[in-house]
């Protein structure tokens, strides 16, 4: 059975930011200070979420996406999609659950949200030393068009590069 690619609201905000946690420790251990995953980790990403979901954004153009991909009730994956006032679109999140990446989870969660906004162009943050996501992107069609310095929890900062999924021009 496939996954269920449906919007997440504010009532999904403690399962997101469970996955969210579980998600980077999974991903990031070994990639950023332990410190940064460390014992307060799942209390500031449920802070974070329900600040997220629980925002009046305003314009409909302004608000965020959540996209949740799930299977017989269960979260397994979600993608967060926000506008930026450069007219882009910034993938603020994709994470899938620990177990099940590489089984084309985050491939359709990335696919959705790019039906989403076909006329903008949707870019990422990722660690420079997160190979396996860089890899993943490239796949997908991303293209590295910069490189900035990260914030983590606890005032790390860490490289990263920013990869962009440019707009397809319409075909005739």
């Amino acid at each position: 059975m496939p996954h269920e690619i449906r919007p997440g609201t504010a009532a999904d905000a403690p399962a997101v930011a469970a996955l969210h946690s579980a998600s980077w420790l999974s991903a990031y251990t070994g990639l950023v200070p332990a410190e940064a995953l460390g014992d307060g980790l799942a209390e500031e990403r449920r802070e974070l979420w329900e600040l997220r979901l629980g925002v009046d954004y305003g314009e409909p153009a302004n608000t965020p996406l959540l996209l949740l991909a799930e299977r017989a009730g269960e979260l397994d994956g979600f993608a967060y999609l926000v506008p930026q006032p450069d007219g882009r679109v910034l993938l603020d999140n994709l994470h899938v659950r620990p177990g099940l990446t590489g089984g084309g989870i985050g491939a359709r969660l990335l696919a959705v949200g790019r039906a989403h906004v076909p006329d903008r162009t949707l870019y990422l943050e990722v660690l420079q030393a997160n190979t396996r996501a860089i890899a993943f992107y490239q796949r997908a069609g991303g293209v590295r068009t910069g490189d900035r310095i990260g914030w983590f929890p606890g005032g790390h900062r860490l490289p990263e590069y920013e990869y962009s999924f440019p707009v397809t021009p319409p075909t005739c």
